[in-house]
């Protein structure tokens, strides 16, 4: 695309995204919060649909972080649409800086290789470097006993030989964020990114409702057709996997937009907003918080507080769970008031 050409479009977008789309930020918000409801368990055990699947499959909890790189490929979008995906010393800053101040390793690397992408890389090639990417990555599951959950898969000898096995997941012999996968977990941000342009250059919201229900719907149509041969596993990001959770991200941001702003349904959502106006912040310091409340014993003594009262293993955690949730949201509740969005 020419410059002339670009910056017309941008000009033409322009009205669109001055106001933030609420439905996006709650959307976010429920993805954040569900983050640090699941992976903050009180006790040893927590309901199933808290858990993540074992191997194959896919339970409530498995959506979280597909969902995540899902709406972070939008976000991507809408950030550098800003700078008319120009390239310069000031973006190129910016997006270095996000990747290490992120701390999270797949999140990292996608935002990372998407940023770049977006500004390197004519956008009308995104959809066929995604599907590149799943092609190529089924081959290599097909050909090296991707699906096999043991020291034979080919994504577990590749990151025992890349990382060494010190460095790696120590719960299973696949690494859940393992190297090879990542390329899967591109190709889902990839999609996300997508959206995100189609989202801009719809001038009707009602457009954009049906566009996100309708290709939502292709996508996890055409994941569960290929589920038989190549099953949904979160574990080594299966093609099927990204196909199914990219349509249900987008059907479901359908149902937000329809909902909030389109009939202006919006107070049922605030408390999402809090999370979703400041996710990767609230995230990151939900991470630091368990991690200090575990060393220092603070966590065990609040589970056994809660299970004083509540004898029941799985409500107890789950109760915990909760409580920690939302005093996050206590947390971001006074940035959301006074509008401070912090952006690492």
């Amino acid at each position: 695309m020419k410059k002339e050409e670009l910056n017309t479009e941008t000009a033409q977008q322009a009205p669109l995204i001055k106001k933030r789309l609420l439905s996006l930020d709650a959307l976010r918000g429920i993805t954040v919060a569900g983050m640090i409801l699941v992976n903050n368990a009180g006790g040893k055990v927590s309901y199933a649909p808290l858990q993540h699947s074992v191997w194959n499959g896919l339970t409530p909890c498995d959506l979280v972080f597909p969902f995540f790189l899902f709406i972070m490929g939008i976000s991507t979008y809408i950030s550098l649409n800003k700078f008319n995906f120009n390239v310069s010393l000031q973006v190129v800053t910016t997006i270095l800086k996000r990747t290490f101040l992120i701390l999270l390793q797949r999140i990292a690397l996608c935002y990372c290789v998407i940023s770049f992408t977006a500004l390197f890389m004519n956008h009308k090639f995104i959809p066929a470097l995604t599907f590149i990417l799943l092609v190529s990555y089924t081959v290599i599951l097909c050909m090296g006993n991707g699906y096999a959950c043991d020291e034979s898969n080919i994504l577990s000898i590749i990151d025992r030989q890349l990382f060494g096995e010190a460095h790696l997941y120590q719960k299973s012999p696949i690494d859940p964020e393992g190297f090879v996968s990542t390329l899967s977990a591109i190709a889902h941000t990839c999609i996300g990114f997508s959206y995100g342009k189609w989202i801009i250059q719809s001038h009707q919201t009602e457009n954009k409702v049906l566009r996100l229900f309708l290709t939502g719907f292709i996508l996890i149509s055409i994941g569960y057709l290929l589920a038989d041969a190549l099953p949904l596993n979160k574990r080594i990001w299966s093609p099927t996997f990204v196909l199914v959770t990219c349509g249900a991200a987008s059907m479901s941001l359908a149902t937000l937009m329809y909902y909030i702003d389109i009939r202006n349904k919006q107070k049922w959502c605030r408390f999402f907003i809090i999370f979703g106006v400041n996710p990767l912040f609230l995230y990151v310091l939900s991470e630091v918080l368990a991690i200090m409340m575990g060393s220092t014993g603070w966590k065990a003594a609040a589970y056994a507080a809660i299970h004083s009262g509540i004898t029941d293993a799985y409500l107890a955690s789950a109760v915990y769970a909760l409580v920690f949730t939302l005093f996050l949201g206590g947390i971001g509740y006074p940035l959301y008031l006074k509008k401070i969005y912090i952006k690492l």
